[in-house]
């Protein structure tokens, strides 16, 4: 009887300690879509979330929301301001290119907060969050300075890897990642892309940058006018069905991602809390 007991509790503890894991993603693999199914889901922000899903509300010009089942909530590109809400996030990533990225005033009651910089001009800076349910690293790009010049390693692409999908946001990218930094970034299956079409990248950049990267959802940001967007949808109309959407936010999980890559257009809205 004290041998089976203790079985049983050797199996529980198990049980428990791999539901407590986090889902393995393939960002770092080649493999093909999920089979596609239906995945519009109109949702508050702050309404529960489905099992095996992550929810990405667009705030306002490259910063999103990325929430996750469990309650880990990480604010991409932060800038200080994300709307009328007590929420505080448990994780920030900002890039320097401008203060819209990036603030000296983060609120000391953030638990992290990853820098795409290092102390350092031309170091860079590694991240390698792991907080169970959600997988946060980076891979340091180029940035270009304020006086013309260039800073190795000045910014960061940000890979959140959670419920099996890895997300990567492009922040304020100024040139196409090279071979090995495409490598270190992997399959992005949902991709956050600036379509400016200068502050950033070139739209011809942009576009052989979505196409290496063949992600199942890409969803463009920092973008100040409908022409530079509607300019985006056009170049990749030809490989990319197009979703428009009307709301900000967007449910997806592993399963649903669609049979032929698609480009989400979400409309930004500050964080508010429900009356």
């Amino acid at each position: 009887m004290i041998r089976l007991a203790a079985a049983l509790l050797f199996l529980t503890a198990t049980l428990v300690q791999a539901q407590e894991q986090r889902r393995p993603s393939h960002c770092i693999a080649i493999a093909d879509a999920a089979p596609g199914i239906e995945y519009l889901h109109k949702a508050s922000w702050t309404a529960p979330i489905p099992e095996y899903t992550v929810r990405i509300h667009y705030i306002a010009h490259a910063s999103f929301l990325i929430q996750t089942r469990g309650g880990l909530e990480a604010v991409t590109d932060y800038n200080g301001n994300i709307g009328t809400t007590r929420m505080i996030p448990d994780i920030v990533t900002m890039n320097h290119a401008h203060t819209t990225h990036w603030t000296h005033a983060v609120d000391p009651a953030i638990p992290h907060v990853l820098r795409g910089w290092g102390e350092i001009f031309g170091e860079g800076i590694d991240h390698y969050l792991d907080l169970g349910e959600m997988l946060i690293r980076n891979v340091s790009t180029d940035i270009r300075s304020a006086y013309g010049g260039d800073e190795p390693n000045g910014n960061s692409i940000f890979i959140f890897e959670v419920e099996g999908l890895c997300i990567a946001h492009l922040g304020h990218l100024h040139h196409e990642p090279t071979d090995r930094q495409y490598a270190a970034l992997g399959r992005a299956d949902v991709l956050m892309v600036p379509v400016d079409g200068g502050m950033t990248m070139p739209l011809s950049t942009v576009k052989r940058i979505v196409d290496r990267l063949k992600s199942s959802v890409v969803i463009p940001m920092h973008w100040f006018s409908g022409y530079a967007l509607e300019r985006f949808l056009a170049d990749v109309s030809d490989t990319f069905q197009i979703d428009r959407r009307s709301d900000a936010t967007l449910e997806i999980s592993l399963r649903d991602l669609p049979r032929r890559p698609t480009v989400i257009v979400l409309q930004p809205r500050y964080l508010t809390d429900p009356d």
